[in-house]
């Protein structure tokens, strides 16, 4: 065989080959990607690798005391972005009692955190001294 009917046919066969793929559904593009992503938790990192955003699912723990004095940590679904020195400047947390949300300022104590827990509500806003406001109904 010589090496233009060779090429040829390399040819037909490569556009046979793509015109195949392109007729299943689902083959190209982003029809071709996994319609589900799962897992136990998520993590991004950057160039660096250090994590900059994750989800996690933490269980339950009957034995942890809250911060507002109720005993139980519930299990919880945390969403955390994080800032380039490690710090958490977003935290989106659900639980089946509630959510809540806290934005970090760029010094810590700074931040303000939203409540909805049970059947309370709350916001708390504290600044780089120490200062602290809670807004309760």
């Amino acid at each position: 065989m010589n090496p233009q009917r060779f090429l040829i046919a390399l040819t037909v066969v490569n556009v046979a080959s793509l015109a195949i793929s392109l007729a299943r559904p689902g083959a190209a593009g982003a029809e071709g990607a996994a319609p589900v992503l799962r897992g136990r938790a998520l993590e991004i990192v950057d160039d660096r690798g250090r994590v900059r955003a994750s989800i996690t699912v933490f269980q339950a723990d009957p034995s942890v005391k809250m911060p507002d004095g109720t005993t139980g940590y519930p299990e919880t679904v945390l969403l955390r972005l994080i800032n380039s020195k490690g710090g958490p400047n977003v935290k989106l947390a659900a639980s089946e009692d509630g959510a809540g949300l806290v934005l970090g300022g760029e010094s810590n104590p700074t931040h303000v955190q939203v409540l909805a827990r049970g059947a309370t509500t709350s916001l708390k806003l504290s600044n780089r001294d120490g200062q602290v406001k809670l807004i309760a109904p």
